[in-house]
């Protein structure tokens, strides 16, 4: 039906006159919806029931929508497939999602398509649609689908105002946002203008060598060298010598003199990344240089001062190793003179969103791939994933899932994640179909057959849920 018929009492908005200068309505303070459907009785029930929680704009058309979506610039769009000039089949909205997502790639679009028409909506899925419902659609389920919806909008918002604020999203190239990170920061920006050892713990993959540059680029030795060394890759025999360096005929082998990484420190930082993996013999040595700031080189005489700022990281409990007699008390509080403890990613809530978004950008522009996003099954595989690798997983995983994926769209599959956030590896899948099938028919009996009650409870999406249901042979009851 055509746009313009207002017969009803509602307040319509009107179709835009384009040689007329487009003022944007004044704000409500509620989130913007645009409802796009050929059906006049459709817009109006659903403008009528969603009017009190959001400012609604409607289309009956692919001109109107793309005149009403960049005037009002809505975070989330429901869409029809089935739209004026052919209404019978679904080119029509396919065309106006991927005009729409052409000019705002964030937008949550939801499809509203017709029973049976499952398949043009997966499509539409596959071109970067958020979700899907069916008609008529139940009021219920739209809400909840829509305050989603507005909830990951509303992260992915929070997301890029960071990167304007911290310039790319980051504190020196860490990414976070969330209070635990926060602490970090400040201790960072403390410490960073003293040259006091800092001993900086965390699970490995948790940033402890990004926290040690940050430190080293905050503070007045920005300028000088910044000397990475971890501890744990270099054999017991060679972490002298890589240390303090040799002179020429100090050991078979040792043909030219050489300088250690502490001296190649000076004047800068040097940071010993798993200090806990250095044996006793080595930690004397360190504990003089820390007292004394001077070093003797392997089959050398004479001492040479070197005067660097020392940052220490380890994943491993240095008071057990106390305990034990495999790490030096007195070497432990030289180093520890400030603390710093990294969180484990399964601690940093919806870090791992601006991280994950962080990463999918910088290798899709890599790859060439622009315009990649996650869709909603794999927002939430991301969120449940406990991330034992922590922020090195993550990374690893969206890197892949760039170079693998073949839609704009990101799904479970591509991040090797399910779309419950455990890992896709299993041999098992016998025993695992059978459990999914019975969580799932369990939950929608629970749900009275409602998709929307059910895939929030098992913690998947709707589009995944329906997937699975085929997947498994699972018919839903109307």
């Amino acid at each position: 039906m055509n746009e313009k018929n207002t017969s009803d009492n509602a307040p319509i908005l009107k179709t835009v006159d384009s040689s007329a200068p487009i003022v944007p309505a004044k704000s409500t303070g509620k989130p913007k919806l645009l409802i796009v459907d050929d059906e006049d009785e459709i817009r109006t029930q659903m403008r009528w029931a969603l009017t009190s929680d959001y400012t609604v704009s409607t289309a009956s058309d692919r001109a109107t929508a793309l005149e009403q979506f960049r005037l009002h610039k809505p975070a989330v769009v429901l869409l029809d497939l089935g739209l004026p000039p052919h209404a019978g089949t679904p080119e029509e909205g396919l065309a106006t999602l991927t005009e729409l997502l052409s000019i705002d790639r964030t937008t949550k679009v939801v499809i509203v398509s017709g029973q049976g028409e499952k398949g043009p909506a997966m499509t539409a899925i596959g071109l970067g649609a958020y979700d899907f419902l069916n008609k008529p659609a139940d009021m219920d389920e739209l809400r909840l689908l829509l305050k989603r919806c507005y909830h990951v909008a509303h992260l992915e918002k929070e997301y890029r105002q960071l990167q304007d604020t911290l310039g790319g999203g980051s504190f020196e190239g860490i990414v976070g946002s969330g209070a635990r990170m926060q602490v970090v920061f400040d201790s960072i920006r403390k410490v960073a203008t003293s040259d006091a050892p800092v001993l900086i713990l965390g699970e490995s993959g948790t940033g402890k060598e990004l926290t040690a540059r940050a430190i080293h680029q905050r503070s007045a030795r920005r300028d000088g060298p910044f000397v990475a060394i971890n501890c744990s890759a270099i054999p017991e025999t060679l972490i002298e010598s890589e240390l303090f360096g040799h002179e020429k005929g100090a050991f078979t082998g040792a043909h030219a003199q050489r300088k250690g990484r502490i001296e190649t420190a000076q004047g800068g930082t040097l940071f010993l990344d798993e200090i806990g993996d250095v044996p006793l013999p080595i930690q004397v040595k360190l504990l003089r240089f820390l007292q004394e700031s001077v070093i003797e080189r392997v089959g050398g005489r004479g001492e040479i001062a070197v005067e660097t700022r020392v940052l220490a990281a380890t994943n491993a409990d240095l008071k057990k190793g106390m305990q034990s007699g495999r790490f030096r008390e007195d070497l432990f509080y030289r180093l520890a003179v400030v603390q710093i403890v990294l969180p484990p990613l399964r601690e940093r809530n919806d870090d791992t969103v601006l991280l994950a978004q962080t990463f999918l950008k910088r290798f899709s522009d890599e790859n060439g791939k622009a315009g990649l996003v996650f869709g909603a099954d794999a927002m939430r595989a991301i969120r449940q994933h406990p991330w034992p690798g922590n922020v090195r997983e993550l990374q690893n995983r969206v890197r892949r899932a760039v170079i693998m994926s073949e839609s704009r769209r990101i799904v479970p599959a591509d991040l090797e994640l399910d779309a419950a956030g455990a890992s896709g590896a299993t041999t098992l899948k016998e025993a695992r179909d059978k459990l999914e099938t019975e969580m799932i028919t369990a939950a929608l009996q629970r749900h009275g057959g409602k998709i929307t009650g059910a895939a929030l409870e098992l913690g998947i999406s709707r589009p995944t849920l329906y997937e699975m249901m085929d997947k498994l042979g699972i018919s839903k009851s109307e």
